[in-house]
């Protein structure tokens, strides 16, 4: 068996791994960055970067480089698909207290594959592909990780483990931990598309939330593609969903076309809004979908695992400098469980909510409160800075 002995073992090497175990190396702290695919997926699904995410990729030096990859998106848009009457927000009217007033859309394997190149650069860094944890047993002075690779078991003996290994997290499975929630009950089905959609469709900006009582939508826009996210039925198969007359049917109600329409992706997923009863066991942490999981109306999934991240590896670089582990740990599961709770999955459920009501009573009195918070000063700046993420991270420092 293979052995190796490190300070962290950081299992995922999507973009809420991948920011732990950069972070932890900039810190000269030893880390292995362990991940069970070839290399970091290509995974579609979060595109979204918030502003204090960029602010806390830019304390790791790496924000302009994403940002020159990407494309800067200060306006979001609510719109009523039947009526085409429009809701718009600016991030950049909360310049003052951001460097980076807007979203930026980029795809997250970007920002991945970014950090796993510069962790394998670092002296006290490993990225290990083609290594899934399989078991782990801890004492009270570290864990002992195992990983399969194709060949062997590999041991590798360290202080802690961090389980960034996604919403099907064998590290959570292990913990034996509640995930609470509910799943809903329809699919997510994704198109991308390079059809210029902004051509055929007036007043897109680059993130779009269209409701509609019989098909809400998202439109949001990358450097190359527009994504399509639309509800499916549940008791519809998923080779009708991705089938072309079915992708014909979504782009013929959506700009005429559809036949003519060329798809470079068709994703099907299901969506949950679950959290861990625990983010702390011991010398195991659990974060990003590994720890909670959120329907992606806001884009709050990743930007909220990489909050985790940043959050965790600054209690990890203090307890390195003499700081108490159970106390630093502790603050972390206070905070983030909280802020998971209070703003994460209450906010994201409320969107839901907002696109899928259509015409009811309900729908038309957020939309009397959205319009309320465009048109009035002070609503419109508070509506700003928790949309973007600002206010939740602020209130986060409040929790001791």
């Amino acid at each position: 068996m293979k052995h190796a002995r490190t300070k962290v073992v950081v299992a995922g090497a999507g973009p809420v791994g991948s920011v732990a175990a950069y972070f932890l190396a900039q810190r000269n702290i030893d880390v292995i960055l362990v991940e069970s695919g070839q290399s970091n997926a290509e995974d579609l699904r979060a595109s979204t970067f918030h502003p204090p995410t960029l602010e806390m990729l830019d304390d790791l030096g790496i924000a302009e480089c994403l940002i020159n990859q990407g494309l800067k998106a200060p306006v979001f848009r609510f719109r009523e698909r039947q009526t085409g009457e429009v809701i718009d927000f600016d991030l950049s009217e909360i310049a003052d207290v951001t460097k980076y007033p807007f979203r930026l859309q980029c795809e997250q394997y970007h920002l991945s594959r970014m950090l796993s190149e510069a962790i394998g650069k670092q002296d006290q860094a490993q990225v290990l592909f083609n290594h899934r944890v399989v078991g782990f047993h801890q004492n009270a002075d570290g864990v002992e990780v195992y990983a399969e690779t194709p060949e062997s078991i590999m041991r590798i003996d360290a202080d802690f483990l961090i389980g960034a290994d996604g919403a099907n997290s064998i590290i959570r499975k292990w913990l034996d931990t509640d995930f609470t929630g509910f799943t809903y009950p329809e699919k997510f089905l994704c198109f991308s598309t390079d059809e210029p959609i902004e051509t055929k469709i007036p007043n897109l900006s680059y993130v779009n939330y269209v409701s509609d009582p019989k098909e809400w939508m998202v439109l949001l826009r990358v450097p190359s593609l527009w994504r399509i996210l639309v509800p499916a039925n549940d008791e519809q198969s998923d080779e009708l969903l991705t089938s072309d007359s079915y992708k014909n049917d979504v782009f013929d109600r959506l700009i005429g076309t559809g036949e003519a329409v060329e798809t470079k992706h068709r994703t099907i997923y299901r969506v949950h809004q679950r959290v861990a009863n625990k983010f702390v066991h011991d010398r195991v942490v659990i974060i990003g979908d590994a720890a909670h999981l959120n329907n992606p109306l806001g884009g709050f999934g990743m930007n909220s695992g990489i909050h985790d991240a940043i959050n965790l590896c600054e209690k990890l670089e203090m307890i390195y400098n003499g700081g108490d582990t159970d106390a630093l740990l502790g603050k972390f599961e206070r905070q983030r469980h909280k802020t998971t709770h209070d703003f994460i999955q209450a906010q994201t459920i409320r969107n839901m909510e907002y696109l899928a009501q259509g015409n009811s009573s309900e729908h038309k009195l957020r939309k009397s409160e959205m319009k309320r918070n465009q048109s009035d000063d002070a609503l419109r700046r508070s509506y700003l800075l928790r949309q973007s993420m600002i206010d939740s991270l602020e209130k986060q420092k409040e929790i001791v």
